[in-house]
């Protein structure tokens, strides 16, 4: 792997970035009643994580990154949240909460990485 210069470089981002494209797509399929409300959260939810990650990397002190990528996992843990909600409402079939959290899982995992490896950074 190269160097990484760019928040976009980062996998985790990469991947998040891929979350909200899909939460896009599938919440624009909601009924028009839901575009203040569950398709507006999930949306938010999920460009939170991908915004969140950015701002993390972007910060210097360990405390700084940590609490950014923390938050990433704070609307990562909502948008799980909130399929739940859209697959009780009928809005998201079994297929669709399959895609999105195995795409959350993949994130989730690779945000714990950043979380350690900053944690490991700055404890050597």
């Amino acid at each position: 792997m190269g160097k990484i210069h760019l928040f976009s470089d980062l996998n985790a981002w990469k991947e998040a970035y891929e979350l909200v494209i899909l939460v896009y797509k599938l919440t624009d399929k909601f009924p028009a009643k839901e575009n203040y409300a569950l398709t507006g959260q999930m949306r938010r939810s999920a460009v939170s994580i991908s915004s969140n990650i950015a701002e993390g990397f972007s910060r210097r002190g360990k405390r700084e990154k940590i609490l950014f990528y923390s938050t990433s996992l704070g609307s990562l843990t909502e948008l799980q949240s909130q399929v739940l909600i859209a697959k009780g409402v009928g809005y998201l079939s079994g297929e669709d909460v399959t895609a999105i959290n195995e795409r959350l899982t993949v994130v989730h995992k690779l945000i714990n990485g950043l979380i350690k490896g900053v944690t490991k950074l700055h404890n050597t």
